[in-house]
C-alpha cells in the first residue's frame, strides 16, 4: 500500500484560490471539484484548497499555520522568488530576512493563509 500526504488550505472560494496558487507556483491543478482543488506537488504529496463548511473564516481571521516552499540556490534564489511574487501583486507579510535556518520571507494568499519561502534544509 502506498501512502500520501495532503496539506489542506481552507479558502472561501476554491476556484479563485486555485487561480492564485496556479499562478504563484506555476503549476496546474491535478484534481478539481467546485469546492476542492488539489495540486500534485510530487510523489505522494498534494496541496489541496478546500472551501468546506467553515463558519466565520475570513481573510481577517489570523492563521496559525504556514505552507512552506523550500528553495535551493541560497539567499539569492529566495530574493529572486520574492521579487517575482511581489511582481505578481502578492500581499507581503514579512520581507526577506535572515533567520537561523537561512533567508526567508512570508506572503499571504487572498484568504490570509500564510506561505513561507525558505531554503532547502
Amino acid at each position: 500500500m502506498s501512502s500520501s500526504i495532503v496539506f489542506i488550505v481552507y479558502v472561501n472560494d476554491a476556484p479563485e484560490a486555485a487561480r492564485f496558487y496556479a499562478d504563484l507556483l506555476e503549476i496546474k491543478p491535478g484534481f478539481q471539484t467546485p469546492g476542492y482543488i488539489a495540486f500534485d506537488l510530487g510523489e505522494g504529496v498534494d496541496l489541496a484548497l478546500w472551501s468546506g463548511q467553515l463558519d466565520g473564516l475570513t481573510p481577517a481571521v489570523p492563521r496559525t499555520s504556514e505552507v512552506c516552499l523550500a528553495l535551493s540556490g541560497g539567499p539569492e534564489a529566495i530574493d529572486r522568488q520574492f521579487a517575482r511574487w511581489v511582481g505578481k501583486g502578492v500581499r507581503v507579510v514579512s520581507e526577506p530576512r535572515d533567520e537561523v535556518f537561512g533567508r526567508t520571507f512570508v506572503v499571504a494568499d487572498p484568504d490570509g493563509n500564510l506561505i513561507r519561502v525558505a531554503p532547502v534544509d
